[in-house]
């Protein structure tokens, strides 16, 4: 079992493409709009096989490796919805009526809080402010992304 550090930011699953003579992996949109990355940022990046046949991290880069050898592009066209979700095994770390303890780290673009909790996985909690560190109970889950109630400030 590979160990997940707390500082992951972000966890997708994509495929390695050639591009223009470079091997890219695409951010898919939504990790961009919910803040877990940002364009012209720099990050590691651990590539673990899918399938069975190594469990180990594949390879660890630099998100923006100035020798053109690996690039992480922050766009996610032509993925399919497969492509960019949670791997399914891991799925996603919460339930509906799951009660959980975050912290609100920013706003997201419509003025909700968003937290951040085991692999990076956003939660987002209306009528929050960055620094809050509220009891939520989660009212709907997705891949990348869950919607949560404030139950107790």
């Amino acid at each position: 079992m590979v160990e997940i550090t707390d500082s992951l930011a972000c966890l997708f699953t994509g495929e390695v493409e050639e591009r223009d003579g470079d091997h890219v992996v695409a951010v898919p949109s939504s990790e961009i709009e919910h803040g877990s990355v940002a364009p012209d940022e720099t990050y590691r990046v651990a590539l673990i096989q899918r399938d069975g046949g190594n469990q180990g991290a594949a390879s660890t880069e630099s998100a923006t490796d100035t020798s053109g050898d690996r690039d992480v592009a922050g766009n996610a066209a032509g993925r399919s919805p497969a492509h960019s979700a949670v791997d399914d095994a891991a799925g996603p770390p919460v339930s509906e009526g799951d009660v959980r303890e975050v912290t609100i780290e920013t706003l997201g673009d419509k003025g909700d809080g968003i937290a951040k909790i085991e692999r990076g996985y956003v939660v987002i909690v209306p009528d929050s402010e960055p620094g809050d560190e509220p009891t939520v109970e989660i009212t709907s889950v997705r891949e990348n992304v869950s919607f949560a109630d404030v139950i107790e400030e």
